[in-house]
């Protein structure tokens, strides 16, 4: 297994690196040099210059709008964009529905979905988790009973990120209520804005963003036209989306860049001392810190390597989402204590009172606990290398 990078795959990341260097606007590079949070109209800005150079989704086949590229490429572009902080596109159409839709929708939902959600027109949300439906997540109650040619839902989903800016949403919904509860799902395309009955209520994260909302279905029509994949089999192409989603929150390139932020605030002289980055024992976090995220990364290389092959992401994704998140946390705890008083700043704190780049570092701090529980929580995360991999009998 080849894990090293081809002389071709090294141009191509120069030719990257480049190309969004030039292409990223100075108002959003700013932002990006610093740490900040982008507002949805500024992700929807940098979505179209991507989507105007054929980059928007760069997983897509050809033939419906994507580059075309290789594993290793869209691996390769994936941390040239993190590296350079570049408003992280919403993943829900482009990466999530879009290729289910590809997989196993119609032509006609193929035609009237993929143009839009290429383009940005169209902003998908996720509805997965519910109240009592989180990390279990085939205990979901949302029902979607027949009616003619429709689905009438009822009930609630929350955590559904950014469902306030969403012209569609995906869910998960209960269509059978009998036998194994894995086998009564479908997955099902809801018009957020226009349905009547579908209501959103966002609320803040503890770091001050508007990430989350509840959403709630009070006998909310949709056509059966709109469900992908046949009846009571929605859990087969959920399983598949929560593979490709726990492998990338595992963030190892978001890891790369909080360390490169830890650096640079070690190497910021204190008010009346040195820089902390002359402390022999902080060095040793540091050390420890950078030490865990090479080892993660080479276990994602392992990951890119077996994808060359054809081989799709598995169970061991589920190690990915562990280690990654935990190294996460890790990292931005060590940017919290690196920053001493100056972590009890806040975005909103005047430019004076502290550099500009370290203003969102108590917000990702915060917004970051949750990362070991969001995409499944590590301890289900557990239960599945135990069962799968390592082959123990479940209690």
């Amino acid at each position: 297994m080849d894990m090293s990078f081809t002389p071709e795959q090294i141009a191509f990341r120069a030719e990257v690196r480049a190309w969004i260097a030039k292409a990223l606007p100075q108002h959003l590079r700013h932002k990006a040099e610093n740490g900040g949070h982008f507002e949805m109209d500024e992700i929807l800005e940098w979505h179209k210059i991507l989507a105007a150079k054929g980059w928007a989704a760069p997983h897509w086949p050809k033939e419906v709008g994507g580059p075309g590229w290789d594993v290793g490429q869209r691996h390769i572009f994936g941390e040239e964009l993190i590296r350079a902080g570049a408003p992280p596109l919403s993943p829900f159409g482009l990466t999530m529905v879009g290729p289910l839709i590809i997989q196993f929708g119609t032509d006609e939902q193929k035609k009237r979905f993929l143009p839009k959600i290429l383009s940005g027109e169209e902003i998908w949300c996720q509805g997965y988790s519910e109240p009592n439906a989180g990390s279990d997540l085939a205990s979901l109650q949302l029902r979607a009973d027949k009616e003619g040619d429709d689905y009438i839902l009822n009930g609630q989903k929350t955590w559904t990120t950014y469902a306030q800016y969403a012209d569609w949403i995906f869910v998960l919904a209960r269509t059978n209520a009998g036998g194994k509860q894995q086998e009564g799902i479908s997955f099902l395309l809801a018009d957020i804005k226009n349905t009547p009955g579908i209501e959103v209520k966002p609320f803040l994260t503890t770091g001050g963003t508007p990430a989350f909302s509840e959403t709630w279905f009070d006998n909310a029509r949709i056509p059966q036209a709109n469900r992908v994949g046949p009846e009571n089999q929605g859990w087969t192409m959920a399983k598949a989306l929560l593979g490709h989603e726990r492998t990338s929150i595992g963030g190892v390139a978001e890891t790369a860049r909080w360390l490169g932020v830890i650096r640079r605030i070690a190497r910021d002289a204190r008010a009346g001392g040195k820089p902390l980055i002359q402390d022999a024992a902080f060095r040793r976090r540091l050390a420890k810190v950078e030490i865990r995220y090479r080892t993660l990364a080479m276990a994602n290389m392992r990951t890119l390597a077996a994808a060359q092959l054809g081989q799709a992401p598995g169970p061991e994704s589920s190690i990915l989402k562990i280690v990654g998140t935990e190294l996460q946390q890790e990292a931005t705890e060590l940017a919290m204590d690196a920053l001493g008083h100056n972590a009890m700043g806040w975005f909103d704190s005047p430019t004076e009172a502290m550099p500009e780049y370290q203003l969102w570092v108590a917000s990702n701090f915060n917004y970051l606990r949750a990362a070991t529980i969001y995409g499944g929580s590590n301890e289900i995360q557990k239960n599945i290398i135990s069962k799968m991999i390592l082959g123990l009998p479940q209690a």
